[in-house]
């Protein structure tokens, strides 16, 4: 893993970042609408901001002595994810709301990341990343509204950078062919189902109503879950590998 390299990537994306105009004319948002869509937005701003907004798993001095150069790293990652915050919560003002101090799956989400420990949590944070990341491609197809497309251009843009990392961060961690076999590219799929159901649950609402479907949903973050073990795997495994693993990964639904 070229740490150097991701270093650099941070420091200028951070360099490089257009404000959304928010103070362009609103969309006609119908009151329904507006609910469900403040209702999403909070939450989100509530993840990316509150509580530590860094890691908290209980080894996580002991990962930053094995891996002096990653604590940059996570700093610089979470300075982006304050960001994110930040944008959402001018959205969330823009559209006449107020941020919400908590949430009760952010709490158990936050609680489950400290028990299991800094490279459970690292997964976790990965698979959220990968399913929000749909989440706001799909808010930017289809909300309407101009500063919030340009927030998800943004958000969208970072969190393709984010989930980039993660592939080099476990192909470099996991190094070896076998240790990223079938049981590995199995259990991605199975915890990237099971987080994007849960995203699905909570914020589907705020997406159904401006045209998106749970079809185009599960579909798309599916495809990039199946994307990134495939080329996770791709980095690790020897050529003649290969082939057994896309048959497998060609058999994975592509929607639900």
């Amino acid at each position: 893993m070229k740490l150097d390299t991701w270093i650099q990537h941070f420091e200028r994306n951070g360099k490089n970042r257009p404000e959304p105009e928010w103070n362009a004319p609103d969309h006609p948002f119908k009151p329904h609408e507006k609910a469900k869509l403040l209702k999403s937005l909070k939450q989100f701003q509530l993840g990316d901001g509150g509580g530590p907004a860094y890691l908290i798993g209980n080894d996580l001095e002991q990962y930053f002595i094995e891996n002096p150069k990653m604590k940059t790293l996570v700093d610089l990652w979470f300075k982006e994810e304050e960001r994110h915050s930040d944008l959402l919560g001018k959205a969330v003002k823009r559209l006449g709301g107020e941020p919400i101090t908590s949430h009760w799956s952010f709490s158990v989400f936050l609680s489950v990341r400290k028990f299991l420990g800094t490279r459970f949590e690292l997964y976790a944070l990965l698979l959220t990343e990968i399913t929000s990341n749909n989440y706001y491609k799909l808010m930017r197809k289809y909300a309407g509204d101009p500063a919030l497309v340009q927030m998800c251009e943004l958000i969208v843009r970072d969190e393709t950078g984010h989930i980039a990392f993660h592939r080099d961060r476990i192909g470099k961690e996991m190094d070896g062919p076998y240790r990223l076999g079938k049981f590995w590219a199995a259990k991605m799929y199975c915890l990237a189902l099971a987080a994007g159901t849960m995203l699905w649950i909570n914020h589907r609402k705020a997406l159904v109503n401006f045209g998106a479907t749970t079809p185009e949903f599960y579909g798309s973050f599916l495809a990039e879950t199946r994307r990134f073990i495939e080329t996770t795997r791709q980095r690790r495994l020897e050529p003649k590998i290969v082939p057994a693993l896309k048959k497998v990964i060609t058999h994975f639904p592509t929607a639900v």
